[in-house]
C-alpha cells in the first residue's frame, strides 16, 4: 500500500508544483520546479555545442537562445518558416524537441 502511495506521489509531483499525499501513517511531500532559462545571445552558445548542433541541424537557423544555470540550452530553430524549440546539453547533444 505504501508503494502505491509513493507511486501516486511521484506522479502527482510531476503534474503539480507542490503536492502532499497523506495516509494513516505516512506523509509524503513532493516539490517539482521547472528548470529556468535565461535569454542569451546566440553568440554566447559554446562553440563545442554550436558545432555539434549545426552538424545535426545545419539546415536550421537559430532564432533564439536560452541557457539554464546547469549549462543546458533551449534553442528556437527555424526552417522554411516553421519554428521548433529544442533543448540541448552543454556539449550540444539533443535532449528534447518541443
Amino acid at each position: 500500500m505504501k508503494n502505491l502511495f509513493l507511486a501516486l506521489a511521484v506522479m502527482a509531483g510531476v503534474a503539480a508544483t507542490a503536492t502532499t499525499i497523506k495516509n494513516n501513517s505516512t506523509t509524503i511531500s513532493v516539490n517539482y520546479q521547472e528548470k529556468q532559462y535565461k535569454k542569451i545571445q546566440v553568440s554566447e552558445v559554446s562553440k563545442e555545442a554550436l558545432d555539434k548542433i549545426k552538424k545535426s541541424y545545419g539546415n536550421y537557423t537559430i532564432k533564439e537562445a536560452h541557457k539554464a544555470d546547469d549549462g543546458e540550452y533551449k534553442l528556437v530553430l527555424a526552417k522554411d518558416g516553421v519554428d521548433l524549440t529544442a533543448t540541448f546539453t552543454p556539449a550540444g547533444d539533443l535532449i528534447k524537441i518541443y
